[in-house]
């Protein structure tokens, strides 16, 4: 898979100088394709961190070439609604609200909203309005932190 390739060679590069490589997105448009890479650091990220990051990353895909069509590449934090791509992000972030898109219906859902309550390294359970449902990572289309602004999270 492209995306499998892609942080193949984009992760050691973020890290090596020194900032978290948190994930990344990569979608093929009509016109060209759009590398999306997310970076973040316990002090936070700048403006000048994603360009640092851009430029480095810029390098590396002129050298190895894993995207033979035009392409844009963005780098940027991954925010507070950031995007789960890991199981152990998913552990990170136990006990806060998430929104998940599943690719097959999951106790007849396909989106699922509610609290992180558990994580291993094959599925994910969430506590929706106190029923707990199961849904392994391979079911997961994507995942983002649904942020609370009450204070609780």
């Amino acid at each position: 898979m492209k995306q499998d390739k892609l942080t193949e060679l984009i992760a050691p590069v973020v890290e090596d100088i020194g900032f978290r490589f948190w994930g990344l997105e990569y979608q093929v448009r009509k016109a060209d394709a759009l590398l999306r890479v997310y970076i973040d650091h316990e002090n936070g990220i700048h403006v000048d961190d994603c360009a640092t990051v851009s430029h480095e990353i810029s390098g590396i895909l002129d050298v190895e070439e894993p995207i033979t069509m035009a392409y844009i590449l963005e780098v940027s934090s991954p925010g507070m609604d950031r995007i789960l791509f890991s199981p152990e992000q998913f552990a990170e972030f136990i006990g806060y609200d998430v929104k998940i898109k599943l690719n097959q219906m999951v106790d007849k859902r396909r989106k699922i909203k509610g609290e992180i309550s558990e994580v291993n390294d094959e599925k994910i359970t969430i506590s929706v309005e106190n029923e707990d449902i199961t849904i392994a990572f391979d079911q997961i289309m994507r995942a983002r932190i649904n942020p609370n602004f009450d204070g609780v999270n």
